[in-house]
Formats: structure tokens, sequence, C-alpha cells
């Protein structure tokens, strides 16, 4: 790193839930931490966030003012409004910011987050968040006692609309001009999910609040949401720079302990995914729980190098 850099024990990019639990813990270990914030949240669509114990229906803007306020206390955690535009590594991480200057960093932890593509149907993206979802420990309950649809003729979107169909009045699945296995299709209807075969035109509302569902033909459907099939894809190509492993999808791996496959680089919250799990975990509460494991690991590994120590964590890297 450059003779010039600020030197901080750990810089962590991304200041979403992930980042800012990682900061907390740093902080409370009074490490210095430069918590570097996009501004960009993947759930900053939602009118809430849910299955956060003591948090639960907060919106995601106030979740992030009451994160920011708690890091406030610590006085060895800066948080900047910037992002990484390059990263050397040598003797540690130097970082170039795209707001002018640069830092250089002992550990580095990457918190970056996903984004989410939509590829249909046509009025999605004005819904998103509101009236239509991906996920429903995220927004199910709020569908209790309304008529929903989910899109797909997948096993998994089966799965989902017999799911849905245990609180909502009304669930049907359209397959969007896919064909649908009769087995399956026997199995939605004897639990009364309507199917609906005929390929989408779009959804139609007022403002982000769902109405109906259009077909190319036949009649439209009246729904208050649909669970659409999205995209996720990395907010940021950092991770990929930097030579970490990553998956088919593109979520980075990691172990247990939130270590990558570059030493000193570690990653949390809904980017980042073990072996073991199928696929990226879009919960906020998992991701804070990811990130306050990670800071935890990478304070045991500096203080191991601080005091040459043996690293409990040294051979737990992928």
């Amino acid at each position: 790193m450059s003779s010039n850099d600020q030197l901080f024990d750990v810089v962590i990019v991304g200041a979403g839930p992930a980042g800012m639990a990682a900061a907390l813990t740093l902080g409370r270990a009074h490490r210095t931490t430069l918590l570097l914030d996009s501004g960009e949240g993947r759930n900053a669509p939602a009118a809430a966030v849910h299955n956060f114990l003591t948090r639960d229906g907060t919106p995601p803007a106030r979740l992030r003012e009451l994160g920011r306020a708690e890091l406030s206390a610590y006085p060895s955690v800066r948080l900047r409004h910037d992002t990484v535009t390059a990263v050397t590594v040598l003797d540690g991480f130097h970082l170039e910011l795209a707001g002018g200057g640069s830092a250089g960093a002992r550990r580095l932890l990457l918190a970056t987050g996903l984004a989410d593509d939509l590829p249909g149907p046509r009025g999605v993206e004005p819904l998103w968040g509101r009236s239509a979802f991906h996920c429903p420990y995220c927004h199910g309950y709020e569908c209790t006692g309304e008529p929903v649809a989910v899109i797909g003729a997948e096993p998994a979107r089966v799965r989902l609309a017999l799911q849905l169909s245990r609180f909502a009045s009304d669930v049907a699945l359209c397959t969007g001009g896919q064909p649908l296995d009769p087995a399956l299709r026997a199995t939605l209807e004897s639990h009364g999910v309507t199917v609906r075969c005929e390929a989408i035109s779009r959804l139609e509302g007022t403002g982000d609040r769902l109405e109906q569902i259009v077909f190319e033909t036949g009649p439209p459907l009246a729904r208050a949401a649909v669970f659409v099939v999205n995209v996720p894809r990395q907010r940021s190509d950092l991770a990929v720079r930097l030579g970490c492993q990553t998956f088919a999808d593109g979520c980075v791996e990691v172990n247990e302990f939130g270590q990558t496959s570059v030493p000193g680089v570690y990653a949390a919250g809904d980017m980042a995914r073990r072996a073991t799990v199928p696929m990226p975990m879009a919960a906020v509460i998992a991701a804070a729980a990811g990130g306050t494991v990670a800071a935890a690991v990478i304070d045991q590994d500096l203080l191991s190098a601080d005091f040459d120590l043996p690293n409990p964590f040294a051979q737990a890297r992928s």
C-alpha cells in the first residue's frame, strides 16, 4: 500500500445490514474501521424490513439511519459515502476511492450486496418491492387474505404457489405461456390453486399497487400482489478483480467464517454464500449475522498478527 494511505485495521466496502453489523462489532473491539457506503441498498424499494427481531416492519431507510446512529458512538469507526474504483494487494490492501484519495487496510471485508434484474413481465418495475415480490418470507405475510399470483412453471414456482395458498385468499399460478407438468397441475388444482397458462402481456396497476395481470388472450386476472422471478447479480465486481472464488450464479464463495479464497479478504451478506447453501440468502437479519461473524473472525485474525499468536481460523479458509 502507499505510504500516503491512511491505514485502517479493516475497510468494509458496503454499508448495508452486513457491513453495518460488522462495523459495530469491530468498533466495539476498538479496531480502526472505514465503512464505505455507496448509498445503494438492495431493499430500498421495499416498504419495510421483515423477520428482523425488534425491527419487524421498519422501513429500510430508517433501519440504515438507526444503524449509522449506533455506529457514531464508536470513535474508531469512520463512515464515508464513497465507492472503490481500484484495489491493489501489496502488504495489505490499497484502495482508490471515487470521491478522491485512497485508504489502506490490513484486512478487507466485502459487503457490497446484490442487485435485482427483473426479466419481466412488462410493468413489473414500478411495482417491485411494493406489490411485486420474490421472497415469501420477506413479504408473504402481508398477502394474508389477499388474491395473489405466482409467475412461472418450474417446480419451485409450484411449491411457492402452494406455500402461499396456506394464507392468501386466492392463489393463481401463471405460467406465462410455458407448459406445466400435468401432475403438478393436478396437485395445484386439488389444493384450490388456479392455473393460467396464457402468455402474459403486462402487469397493470396504479402507482406501486398491482391491480391486474393482462394476458395475450383470455380475461385479465385481478390480483393484489404477484411473486415474480428475479435475477440477482453482484452489485460490484470488486470480488472478481481481487480473484475471489465464485459460484456459477456469481455469488462469492465463503466458508462459515466469511473467509474467501483470497487471504485477508472476507465477504458477508447476500453477495456471498457457503457451498452448502444452494442460493443467496436474502434475509436482512441473516446478512447482519454474517457481518457479525466475519468481523469477529477478522478481529481474531488481527489479534494473532499483533501478538504473534496462532490463528485459530488460519486453516479454515476454503
